[in-house]
């Protein structure tokens, strides 16, 4: 064997590339072929699990069966375990010593397992069994992190047997039936089970007095030193957002903030996004007032209250207290209500890459967004990338015009996805009134030299029969556009003609700003 094979770093790169590329039969043979690579193969096929059921199966075949849909349900039988009483379980027998150490070989190379409990085919009575094994020392003694989507009622009891003291990273989603008591219980065993939480989410919750106090309790026995992030779809108690908004190492936060609540002072060096829902007043951003936030890339709010008001003017108020406004690139903000944003408040911050704002027209359109504004925002921000303004578009021929667009195209060249109200009548006024031809001589480039992808128009209205001069007009704004999400159906000639363009691998004419709004 060569030398260089006998570097335990580089087996274990190999098996790991074997069963990332999907070739699982060439990792075994080759471990079965080569004792040298039994070891890392066997931690690259084990270390990452979506289910249950592959471990189970290292049990003998007599000791439990597989129905013919796949489940894990066996005739019951009453077995003596370790706990000294009669179970019903579904095992037909209780496996031997040496069996459950054989089963015990592959569960402590397990690092991560990944499980939805509302579709997972392991029967409770299985658990139970599992469940009793694991009283000494814990079943998956090496799993690092646990992920489980949709855990319900009959699941949540049984999640503290995967979790053990090395176990750094949880992220548990629960149905929306899960008992509130039981999943309190759960929150509060987490941190006598795992001492050192790098990663806490855990969302959605209950919304409950009782989860409020179970999460507090959690946060401040974990050790501060390792939280890293922390997204619980809770509010906490005065005492716990005290510790949260101090954790010298966090840097993801979901903070609810209920009713008038206030802040501490905030000092969380390392954050780079912070999402947070709050239901009334704004009397807690100043919290974040001088705050110390040399990090933050990323902010997004939500909220339902009945009045919104000047946000985005508050939000800048307390940010030209901070750092912020030279870190910033991402911000949402999303609420299903009407509200007209000021924008404006926006333009502070030049290093945005990612906008979106949604608000609903439900009831008449909100969109104030005119060109004066969009011109705006894209010469204050050449970085942005993503720029969605509103939810789906509405069917109100309003927003901005062809001036717009072409502002966006030329002041934001990384711009790939757009969300906006605008006029396509504009457009279609824009092709009419031309009275210039292509100008010759410029050079001709390929579409990939031009960034808009994807353009978003919901129900925006569109005249008749001009869905191929929409789509012209669109392609020397955005020669890249490859996509149009749209549900009003007029859009079909457009995106279509649109495909036709790129099927045929066209060209467009690199134009000036001057010629598109003349063209």
């Amino acid at each position: 064997m060569h030398p260089c094979l006998n570097v335990d770093e580089i087996l274990r790169l190999i098996a790991c590339e074997l069963v990332a590329s999907g070739a699982k039969g060439t990792t075994v043979t080759l471990a079965c072929c080569c004792k040298s690579f039994e070891e890392p193969v066997l931690d690259a096929l084990w270390g990452t699990q979506d289910q249950l059921t592959p471990l189970l199966k290292c049990f003998p075949r007599d000791a439990w069966e597989e129905g013919d849909e796949g489940f894990v349900s066996l005739p019951a039988a009453f077995i003596l375990l370790a706990l000294n009483c009669l179970v019903r379980k579904a095992f037909k027998r209780i496996p031997t010593k040496v069996e459950w150490a054989h089963s015990r070989k592959y569960a402590r190379r397990m690092r991560k397992i990944m499980v939805d409990a509302s579709k997972d085919s392991v029967t409770s009575d299985t658990l139970q069994v599992l469940q009793l094994r694991t009283v000494n020392s814990p079943w998956f003694s090496g799993l690092r992190a646990f992920h489980c989507k949709e855990s319900t009622k009959a699941f949540i009891p049984f999640i503290p047997s995967f979790l053990s003291p090395k176990t750094s990273e949880i992220n548990i989603g629960f149905a929306g039936t899960s008992p509130t008591v039981a999943v309190a219980t759960l929150i509060s065993k987490i941190p006598t089970i795992c001492r050192d939480l790098v990663s806490a989410v855990l969302c959605p919750l209950p919304k409950d007095p009782v989860i409020t106090e179970a999460v507090s309790e959690m946060v401040l026995a974990c050790n501060r030193d390792t939280l890293q992030v922390f997204r619980v779809d809770s509010p906490l108690t005065e005492e716990a957002r005290e510790v949260v908004y101090q954790l010298p190492r966090l840097s993801s936060l979901r903070a609810i903030i209920q009713g008038p609540t206030s802040l501490p002072t905030v000092t969380l060096p390392n954050l780079t996004s912070i999402d947070v829902e709050y239901d009334n007043g704004l009397n807690w951003l100043q919290g974040f007032r001088g705050a110390t936030l040399e990090k933050l890339e990323s902010v997004i709010f939500r909220t339902e209250a009945n009045d919104i008001g000047d946000f985005l003017g508050a939000f800048k108020s307390v940010a030209l207290t901070t750092s912020i406004k030279n870190t910033l690139s991402q911000f949402g903000f999303g609420t299903s209500r009407s509200w007209n944003p000021s924008y404006s408040s926006l333009l502070l911050f030049n290093q945005l890459e990612k906008i979106e704002i949604q608000f609903s027209c439900k009831g008449g359109c909100s969109s104030k967004i005119d060109d004066n504004i969009i011109v705006s925002l894209g010469q204050a921000m050449p970085k942005l990338e993503i720029l969605c303004l509103g939810r789906t578009p509405c069917a109100a021929p309003t927003g901005i015009t062809v001036n717009g667009l072409v502002a966006l195209a030329c002041h934001c060249p990384r711009l790939s996805i757009l969300r906006i109200h605008f006029q396509v009548a504009s457009l279609v006024e824009a092709a009419t009134s031309a009275t210039t031809p292509l100008p010759s001589g410029e050079p001709v480039v390929r579409l990939e030299d031009c960034a808009l992808t994807k353009l978003e128009v919901g129900k925006t209205p569109i005249p008749a029969r001009s869905g191929l001069t929409v789509a012209h007009i669109l392609l020397h704004i955005f020669p890249r556009l490859l996509n149009i999400k749209y549900t009003n159906q007029d859009w079909k000639t457009v995106e279509e003609t649109i495909q036709d363009f790129r099927r045929i691998g066209g060209f467009i004419h690199r134009t000036s700003k001057a010629h598109l709004l003349h063209i």
